[in-house]
């Protein structure tokens, strides 16, 4: 990743805590980040988060984005969607290096009850994790053919 990409983030109330610290830690290591929401704790609906940075994940607006809702699967259905979008429902830091290596994750899906401490190595470990490519390269050359097929 480099620091010229931008990351879009959003979460829901149950994610807004660890969103926040995350912005932080990407803006420690110059990342720039576009904060799609929720701006705070209060009650919000996820799947309207979730379109906000798939959208600009989808569009080329942001290179990659970062979603947390209380158990990620909601944001991770929501953010698949979207044409171009690979959403990575992630637990720990081997799934997140997993995500990028294999699958070319651009959208890092957590749920809040990671906790703050591991969300944020699972974000470390993303955003340094180069795509592999080779084999991969078919496989996602696969998925985008029925996502082509499939996606209106």
């Amino acid at each position: 990743m480099t620091q010229t990409e931008k990351i879009a983030i959003g979460s829901d109330h149950r994610g807004f805590a660890i969103k926040e610290s995350l912005k932080n830690l990407l803006t420690d290591y110059g990342v720039t980040i576009e904060d799609k929401g929720t701006f705070t704790s209060d009650s919000a609906d996820y799947p309207e988060v979730a379109a906000r940075v798939a959208g600009s994940v989808s569009t080329g607006e942001c290179a990659r984005g970062i979603l947390i809702c209380g158990s990620g699967i909601g944001m991770s259905i929501a953010a698949n969607k979207f044409r171009g979008v690979r959403a990575a429902l992630c637990h720990n830091e081997h799934t997140a290096i997993m995500s990028r290596k294999h699958n070319n994750a651009n959208i890092l899906v957590l749920g809040e009850s990671v906790g703050v401490e591991i969300a944020k190595l699972m974000v470390k470990a993303w955003i340094k994790t180069p795509f592999e490519g080779g084999r991969h390269q078919k496989r996602l050359e696969l998925i985008e053919q029925i996502e082509k097929k499939n996606l209106l």
